[in-house]
């Protein structure tokens, strides 16, 4: 091997090492903050209390988000029967802020989610442009999909569980549809005594990781 192909081996086993690092220093803090990263992102919307609904609104206080519709035929009307035995039977839960986020803007409008959560206290209704509801959607990664059909009507597929934030907005569980009544009330528990079992997300604390979140939040 002449003094030419050494530096060429030279240079692509330091690519090699770089590589690995990377790999070994970028890769687990960017999957590690993308939990620190949900309901964070460029989204406006307005609540049916006339407030606006940003990321912002995440922080105060603990607080839940779904995301249905008003012509939902099964999953939110029992959703939000869920939440009603939940503020009801648990004291602590009445105080906690609720955000039904609209996945079908153009036919949920402010007055009719504000008739759609109103037998709930405490469930702030959630609608906006379809722009800034998509917007939304991909800042909690959630699904949501229009389904058509041949006469021309619609209904819209989606994500079926509650998410659970801290005060500080940083997002802690998830109540999964239909889940055991003993698990909802230990999870909303956690949540309202401050997550003593210290779940969810975290942010990071390292440089690297800390770094890496800023350009993952910018990217959002």
């Amino acid at each position: 091997m002449n003094l030419k192909e050494q530096k060429v081996a030279l240079w692509l086993c330091g690519l090699a090492v770089l590589g690995t690092l990377a790999i070994l220093l970028i890769v687990p803090r960017v999957e590690a903050n993308q939990a620190a990263l949900l309901g964070r992102g460029d989204y406006a919307l307005t609540g049916t209390d006339g407030s606006a609904f940003t990321q912002d609104s995440l922080k105060g206080a603990p607080s839940a988000v779904f995301f249905g519709f008003t012509h939902c035929p099964e999953v939110c009307p029992t959703t939000m029967g869920d939440i009603a035995t939940w503020k009801e039977d648990l004291p602590q839960s009445q105080d906690l802020r609720v955000f039904f986020v609209s996945v079908d803007p153009e036919r949920d409008t402010p007055d009719l989610l504000q008739q759609y959560v109103s037998w709930v206290p405490g469930v702030t209704g959630v609608t906006g442009s379809p722009k800034e509801t998509q917007n939304a959607i991909d800042a909690f990664r959630v699904y949501a999909e229009r389904i058509d059909f041949s006469e021309g009507s619609y209904t819209m597929d989606h994500s079926a569980y509650v998410m659970l934030f801290d005060a500080d907005g940083l997002f802690v569980d998830v109540i999964p549809y239909q889940a055991d009544y003993d698990m909802a009330e230990a999870k909303l528990r956690n949540l309202l005594e401050g997550n003593p079992e210290g779940l969810g997300a975290k942010l990071p604390r390292d440089p690297i990781g800390w770094l890496c979140y800023r350009v993952q939040a910018a990217l959002s």
